[in-house]
């Protein structure tokens, strides 16, 4: 019986293998599993403006007062000492606004009339609403759930405030505003601010809550120009509030005065952000019988801190001598003894002639 071996293959069929493959599939369908994946072309950059709006025509505004970031919380007779941040950043964007910022205001161009401007006032509020108009838009207005309300914070009444009056003021005749903070320590002062920027009129106040009327002849389509400011500007330098000897004091006088002040009971204590409509009275009542009292702020912040003893400081008066661990130590001052003093020498000049 004849033994089979196995053939092996012979190079023509090798041949005639690779030749079918290479006939069989075409080079353009030919893909290995590793080959790279092309990548989708990058789009085409879209070709610049030819006449790109570089130079916006500046906002001209009406209003009749310069501009600053809050009315309430400064005042324009202080001048600062420095600056933070240079005077050419304007709050409200470059070349956006015809007036000059100075680095705490930007002020009016044109002079003001200030009767043609108090008859404009007039002539938009109207006729003056009748008890049962006020009663009626109080009601509508006065309560929590009002969906027209503002709220006043530490920074006051702001610029970018009044805009938001003049947006309420396109479908309601009134706003109901809820004061916070610093400012309620001279809610007069509020008021006083938001009627002359607003041209309208407060005809409800209790406690930290005010009601503002826009006046009976007010049209939304004729509203003011308010532009906006685009950021807060930096607080500028004052100067330091607290002196290292009190005017009338020794240095050893005045540092009695504040071991004094930290040792004695708390006045009162504040809360952050809460209502200080009645912390004057009880600092000037207090003042009747102590020299030197304490209010405890804690957890109010530094800041807050110092701006209540700034107001105090023009309200009580008094004058601040410390402010320490939110501590806020106020003095009486000398002013009673300058008082007295002055009466006999009246007296004596009165008796003399």
């Amino acid at each position: 019986m004849q033994k089979l071996l196995p053939r092996p293959l012979s190079n023509p069929r090798k041949h005639s293998f690779s030749y079918f493959f290479s006939h069989s599939v075409s080079k353009t369908t030919y893909d290995p599993p590793f080959s790279p994946i092309s990548k989708p072309p990058k789009p085409k950059p879209k070709p610049p403006d030819p006449t790109p709006n570089r130079n916006p025509t500046p906002i001209k505004s009406s209003l009749p007062f310069d501009f600053r970031h809050s009315y309430s919380e400064t005042d324009p007779t202080l001048e600062p000492i420095g600056f933070r941040e240079p005077k050419r950043f304007s709050p409200f964007g470059p070349g956006r606004l015809d007036r000059e910022w100075t680095g705490t205001s930007a002020p009016v161009r044109d002079e003001v009339d200030s009767c043609l401007v108090e008859e404009e006032r007039i002539r938009v509020l109207g006729d003056p609403l009748a008890e049962e108009e006020i009663e009626e838009l109080v009601e509508k207005y006065r309560h929590s759930d009002c969906s027209r309300q503002i709220n006043l914070g530490k920074n006051g009444v702001t610029h970018n405030m009044l805009d938001d009056i003049h947006n309420h003021w396109k479908r309601a005749e009134a706003v109901r505003i809820k004061c916070l903070g610093v400012p309620t320590l001279d809610m007069d002062n509020v008021c006083f601010h938001l009627e002359e920027k607003s041209g309208g009129k407060i005809i409800y106040r209790h406690i930290n809550i005010l009601i503002l009327y826009r006046g009976r002849n007010y049209d939304p389509q004729n509203r003011p120009v308010i532009p906006l400011m685009l950021w807060k500007p930096y607080a500028p330098i004052y100067p330091k509030l607290v002196k290292n000897i009190a005017d009338g004091l020794t240095f050893k006088e005045t540092k009695e005065m504040r071991n004094r002040g930290l040792h004695s009971p708390a006045l009162m204590k504040l809360t952050r952000n809460g209502v200080y409509v009645n912390v004057v009275a009880r600092v000037r009542e207090a003042f009747e019988t102590e020299e030197v009292i304490r209010l405890d702020c804690t957890h109010v912040g530094t800041s807050d801190c110092k701006r209540i003893g700034v107001k105090l400081r023009d309200l009580a008066p008094c004058v601040p001598i410390l402010f320490k661990d939110e501590q806020i130590i106020l003095w009486k001052g000398k002013r009673d003894q300058e008082r007295n003093s002055d009466i006999p020498d009246a007296n004596e000049k009165s008796s003399g002639t």
